[in-house]
């Protein structure tokens, strides 16, 4: 199953309100296995940043001054997110700008390039009710590091997702994860092959010595309950 973890920066909150995107991030996984395919772009806005914003990415409008704009690179874009599977934190907010993105462009909608969309965040939220589901909040909790996330960043933040998914996710496939080279699946089928109806108990009978140690026992639980053992009733019964 091939999977793309997205995630995106942008000069505000509001697509509908003219903001726009200004960086973009993916990261490549198939069955579960990081492939090494990344796709990343700083993008040129045509508008300024909120300051709030800046804040977040650190990414000024001087730096985004000569980078590309969205529709230079968007055929780029579709291609390496179509057909799969798009891991996202906060998908809604994501999409909106990217579907906001196409429609000046005059093309479909982000959905209909990929199979399907999923939102981790809303994931978080049914496996940790409650508690907080941020990014940052999911990598302490599940124990990945973060320690160089100063700012955010688009590609940083798509390989952390990567990192928290797995974790969040682990169990639900093969017993053997990650085995590489089809190891895994190999090593599930030889476990499923296996009959253990077949198999021939040891069974070790106990000597004289034991058994007669064993009644001693018995008998001494008997006297201390009063004579209202259990087994002496399931002895009558039988």
């Amino acid at each position: 199953m091939r999977q793309i973890f997205l995630d995106t920066e942008t000069t505000g909150l509001s697509p509908e309100q003219g903001d726009r995107v200004i960086e973009i991030g993916c990261i490549e996984m198939d069955h579960r296995r990081l492939t090494g395919r990344t796709l990343h772009f700083y993008l040129n806005p045509e508008r300024r940043n909120h300051p709030d914003a800046v804040k977040i990415h650190g990414l000024t409008d001087e730096f985004l001054a000569d980078k590309p704009l969205f529709a230079s690179v968007a055929d780029e874009l579709m291609d390496f997110v179509s057909g799969a599977e798009i891991v996202i934190h906060n998908a809604a907010f994501d999409v909106g700008f990217l579907n906001e993105e196409l429609r000046r462009l005059g093309r479909p909608k982000f959905p209909g390039f990929v199979s399907a969309i999923t939102d981790s965040l809303l994931m978080a939220r049914e496996m940790f009710p409650g508690k907080a589901n941020s990014l940052d909040a999911l990598c302490k909790r599940l124990e990945v590091d973060n320690s160089n996330r100063a700012l955010h960043g688009a590609l940083l933040d798509a390989g952390l997702l990567a990192e928290v998914y797995i974790r969040m996710t682990r169990g639900q496939n093969a017993l053997v994860i990650d085995g590489g080279d089809g190891e895994g699946s190999a090593a599930q089928a030889a476990l499923e092959a296996v009959d253990f109806g077949a198999l021939a108990l040891k069974v070790v009978q106990a000597d004289d010595a034991e058994s007669a140690a064993h009644l001693t026992v018995l008998t001494e639980l008997d006297k201390a309950s009063g004579g209202k053992t259990v087994w002496r009733t399931l002895e009558l019964v039988a």
